[in-house]
C-alpha cells in the first residue's frame, strides 16, 4: 500500500506538474516582479521628479489645484508621495470613473507624465493572466490548487529532505537538474506552502461564497459592513441641507491621523466646499502584516470633528487580513521585499527545473515512438523555451518599449503591451524552428544582453535616468539578472548540460 501510494503521488507530481507548471512559472515570475511594482512604475515614468514634501505641504498643493480647476466636483482624492513612490496625485470622481493627474511637487502644476502599463501590469498579470478578471481569478485559483497538490505529492515522494537538500551533483545532466529541483523545493518549502495558500485565501469569498450567500443572501456590502466591530463615534448628519462652507484646516487632522495610524497614504474629501463635507484619511499600506486597505479615520469637513476612527477588526477578519498580508508583503520595508523577490525567483527556477526534468527524462522515449511522439515532444520543448526564456525576453522588452516608444503617443500603454505579447509569441515560433539548444542559448542570451544594456538605453533616452534611488535599483537589478541569464545561456551550451544518463535514477523516476 505504501509503495502504491508513493507511485501514485509520483505520477500526480510529474503529470500534474507539467500541466500546471507552465502557467505557474508565469505566475511566479510576474509575481516576483510585482513585489517591486511601484519601483517599476517610477522607472517607467521618468518625468516624475523627486520630492521633499511633508504630508501637509503635499495636501495643500493638491487642494490648491483641485479648488482652482475642479471646484464643482463632488469627490476629491489625494494620493500622497511616500518612500516608494514620489508621485503626488489629485483626482476627482469615484474609483471606477475617476480622473487623476500628477502634480509637480515644486509648483503644484500638472506634470506631463507618459502613459505606461507600468509595474501594475505584472501585478495584474500575476493573478489574472491578462484574461477577463473573474475568468483569470478562477483559473489562477485552480492552478494554485494544482500547486498545493504538487507540493503535497512532492513531500510524499521525497522523504529524505535533508539528504536531498545537501546533495548536488554538478555537470551530471539529469541528476544535476533533479538535485537543483529538490534542493530549491526543500529550501523554500515553507515559502511555497505559505504563498500558495495565502494566494487562495485572498479570494476566499469568490472561491467559496456559500457561507456569505447563506448568511447575507449574497449581499456583499452587508457582509463587509458586518466585519467592522468598532462603533462609529458619531455619524455625520444625514439629509441636512447643504450650504456653502469653507474646508477645515487639514494640518491638525493629518497630524492626529498620523499619530493614530502611522504614515499616511491618501485623503478623500466628499462634498468639498459644502456644510456636508466629510474627510477620510487613509493609512499607508505596510505598517503591519494585516492589510489595512479600507481602514481610515473620518472627519467633519467643516468643523474637523472626528466622526469615526480606524475600526478594530474582528478576530476572524484579522486572521484573513494577516494571511492576505503575508502574500502581498506590504510589511517589513525593503528587506522583506527583497526576501520575497529572491524567494520568488528561486521558486520560478524550481518550477523551471521541474519542467526541464520532464523533457530530459523522456527524450529517448519519444524519439522512438514515431512521428506523432516526436512532434508532441518537440512542441513540449518549444513551450518550455518560450515559457522560461521567452517570458524573460518579453518582460525586458516591455521596459525597452517604455523608453523607445514616443512619450506622447496615444494608447501608449496598449502599445507597450503589444510589444510584450508580440515578443512572447515570436519566442514560441523561434523555439519551434530552431534546434533545442540554439533556441535556449539565443533567447537567454538576448534577454541577458537587453538586461545588461538597459542602463545604457535609459541614459540615451532620459536626461536624468537615476534621479530617484528606485530607478537606479531597477536598472542595477536588471543588470544582475542579465548576468545570470548570460551565464545560463553559456551553461546550456556546454557539453552534457542536459545529458540523459543511461540508467534512470532518483525519486522522480518512481511510477514512471
Amino acid at each position: 500500500m505504501k509503495q502504491t501510494l508513493t507511485q501514485s503521488m509520483a505520477w500526480l507530481h510529474t503529470w500534474g506538474g507539467l500541466i500546471v507548471g507552465w502557467l505557474l512559472l508565469v505566475i511566479f515570475l510576474t509575481g516576483s516582479l510585482a513585489v517591486f511594482d511601484q519601483e517599476i512604475d517610477n522607472w517607467m515614468q521618468p518625468e516624475l521628479p523627486a520630492h521633499h514634501l511633508s504630508d501637509e505641504q503635499a495636501v495643500q498643493l493638491a487642494l490648491g489645484y483641485l479648488s482652482e480647476h475642479k471646484a464643482d466636483a463632488r469627490q476629491w482624492g489625494i494620493s500622497l508621495p511616500n518612500e516608494r513612490s514620489p508621485q503626488l496625485q489629485a483626482s476627482t470622481g469615484g474609483r471606477r470613473d475617476g480622473v487623476s493627474v500628477s502634480l509637480n511637487p515644486d509648483t503644484g502644476k500638472v506634470l506631463a507624465v507618459r502613459e505606461t502599463a507600468g509595474g501594475m501590469f505584472f501585478f495584474g498579470f500575476h493573478f489574472t493572466l491578462h484574461l477577463p478578471r473573474m475568468i483569470g481569478i478562477y483559473l489562477v485559483g485552480a492552478l494554485a490548487m494544482g500547486m498545493l497538490a504538487a507540493l503535497i505529492s512532492g513531500i510524499v515522494i521525497h522523504k529524505k529532505f535533508f539528504k536531498e537538500f545537501f546533495t548536488f551533483r554538478p555537470a551530471k545532466g539529469q541528476r544535476s537538474w533533479l538535485d537543483a529541483h529538490n534542493a530549491s523545493a526543500v529550501l523554500l518549502l515553507p515559502f511555497h506552502l505559505m504563498i500558495t495558500y495565502s494566494g487562495l485565501a485572498i479570494f476566499l469569498i469568490i472561491y467559496m461564497p456559500a457561507a456569505m450567500d447563506a448568511l447575507f443572501e449574497g449581499n456583499r456590502e452587508a457582509f463587509f459592513k458586518a466585519q467592522d466591530s468598532a462603533p462609529v463615534v458619531r455619524e455625520a448628519a444625514r439629509g441636512m441641507r447643504a450650504e456653502p462652507a469653507p474646508l477645515v484646516d487639514m494640518a491638525p487632522l493629518l497630524a492626529k491621523a498620523r499619530e493614530v495610524m502611522g504614515p499616511l497614504g491618501g485623503v478623500s474629501i466628499s462634498n468639498p466646499g459644502q456644510s456636508t463635507a466629510e474627510i477620510q484619511i487613509r493609512p499607508l499600506l505596510g505598517n503591519r502584516i494585516a492589510l489595512t486597505k479600507g481602514q481610515g479615520m473620518r472627519f467633519n469637513g467643516v468643523t474637523g470633528e472626528q466622526l469615526s476612527g480606524p475600526t478594530e477588526m474582528r478576530a476572524s477578519v484579522l486572521t484573513h487580513r494577516v494571511i492576505s498580508g503575508l502574500h502581498f508583503a506590504q510589511f517589513g520595508g525593503y528587506p522583506m521585499r527583497w526576501l520575497y523577490f529572491v524567494c520568488g525567483l528561486i521558486s520560478t527556477a524550481m518550477i523551471g527545473s521541474g519542467l526541464v526534468l520532464f523533457t530530459v527524462k523522456r527524450r529517448r522515449k519519444y524519439a522512438s515512438e514515431g512521428r506523432v511522439g516526436q512532434v508532441l515532444y518537440r512542441l513540449v520543448e518549444a513551450i518550455n523555451v518560450a515559457v522560461m526564456a521567452g517570458l524573460g525576453l518579453a518582460c525586458i522588452s516591455l521596459l525597452w518599449a517604455n523608453r523607445l516608444l514616443p512619450a506622447g503617443m496615444t494608447d501608449r500603454a496598449d502599445a507597450e503591451l503589444n510589444v510584450f505579447f508580440c515578443i512572447w509569441a515570436l519566442s514560441v515560433g523561434h523555439a519551434l524552428f530552431r534546434s533545442r539548444m540554439q533556441a535556449w542559448r539565443e533567447q537567454l542570451g538576448l534577454a541577458g544582453v537587453m538586461c545588461l544594456t538597459l542602463p545604457l538605453l535609459s541614459l540615451m533616452t532620459v536626461n536624468t535616468p537615476w534621479s530617484l534611488p528606485s530607478r537606479a535599483g531597477v536598472e542595477l537589478t536588471a543588470m544582475g539578472l542579465g548576468a545570470l541569464l548570460l551565464w545560463a545561456s553559456w551553461k546550456v551550451s556546454q557539453p552534457g548540460a542536459v545529458r540523459v544518463p543511461r540508467r534512470q535514477r532518483g525519486a522522480m523516476a518512481e511510477g514512471n
